[in-house]
């Protein structure tokens, strides 16, 4: 990246929000991934409007980053800014039957203050790795619940620098799919509207999700998630594991053998690993089933 550019970066945004060739690998729950030529992170929405502007103007790749789940960098990294909005950019508010709640805010933390307002309706998301503005992004979901049934707005940056608020019936929420990367939208803030419930009932599910996904889920090991999205009409973990699959290896990216929907890190594993992992499953279960898989985790950098 131009000097010129970083300069205009730091002087503009902040220097202290401004990094230069940050290791991903530190940043993905998958712990893979190069480094980012500009890692930044603004500590508000008018801050990261600037350095959205800056990049727009200046023709620089961008892309937006919570917590890095749901994520795979590649190995050399990303030639452009990631802009993460997420510690810095958590606050939460309640009232009445409404958590506001800004983009970089958990979807655990979310759920905790639900649960504590005795608000029920996002049970399903406490054990979701992932931030308010990658879940609506991707309309997340998990144990038949999904954000679609429970926000009632979010507050976007515009491709142009603009602040809208944009009612959820206006977001294309669909499976694990929304209109806002297309629209060229970032997610600043959300306003999920719940329902008023009882506070040991609300608590007494989450523990039992958080119970099933200790026993079903690999959470012992560096994974982005749920590798592939649920074939219609199928179960992805389950095609994998029947086309014979389950803890298969390449390198040390493995299909777990706990939950077979899972591309885990054993230790050393690289993204050209995962990659080749992931295309060796998708073209054995198409070969077996006839059923194509696509990949819920999303990549950035060259593959």
């Amino acid at each position: 990246m131009e000097n010129r550019v970083i300069e205009r970066l730091r002087a503009e945004a902040g220097e202290q929000v401004i990094k230069l060739n940050e290791p991903m690998a530190a940043h993905t729950t998958f712990r893979i991934g190069g480094p980012a030529d500009v890692f930044a992170v603004p500590e508000n929405a008018d801050q990261a409007a600037v350095i959205l502007g800056i990049c727009r103007e200046e023709g620089v790749p961008f892309f937006i980053l919570g917590n890095g789940s749901n994520l795979l960098v590649s190995d050399s990294g990303f030639r452009g800014v990631v802009i993460q909005i997420y510690r810095n950019m958590s606050a939460l508010k309640t009232e009445g039957q409404r958590i506001t709640a800004e983009a970089g805010a958990s979807l655990a933390s979310v759920s905790a203050a639900a649960r504590d307002a005795s608000l029920t309706g996002l049970e399903f998301a406490s054990g979701i790795p992932g931030t308010v503005g990658g879940a609506v992004v991707m309309n997340a979901g998990a144990y038949g619940g999904e954000i679609k049934n429970v926000l009632e707005e979010a507050v976007v940056l515009t491709d142009r620098g603009q602040i809208r608020t944009v009612a959820a019936s206006d977001l294309g929420l669909a499976y694990r799919t929304s209109v806002i990367r297309e629209k060229g939208y970032t997610v600043v803030r959300a306003v999920f509207r719940l329902e008023k419930g009882e506070t040991d009932a609300i608590r007494m599910t989450m523990q039992d999700l958080a119970r099933r996904r200790i026993e079903k889920q690999p959470l012992e090991y560096p994974s982005a998630g749920s590798t592939f999205k649920r074939p219609e009409g199928y179960f992805a973990g389950k095609l994998i594991m029947d086309a014979g699959f389950r803890g298969y290896c390449v390198g040390d990216a493995c299909v777990s053998e706990k939950h077979c929907g899972f591309i885990i890190n054993k230790g050393h594993a690289t993204a050209a690993d995962v990659k080749k992992l992931m295309q060796e499953v998708t073209d054995g279960v198409f070969s077996r089933f006839g059923v194509r898989l696509e990949p819920e985790v999303r990549f950035l950098g060259d593959f």
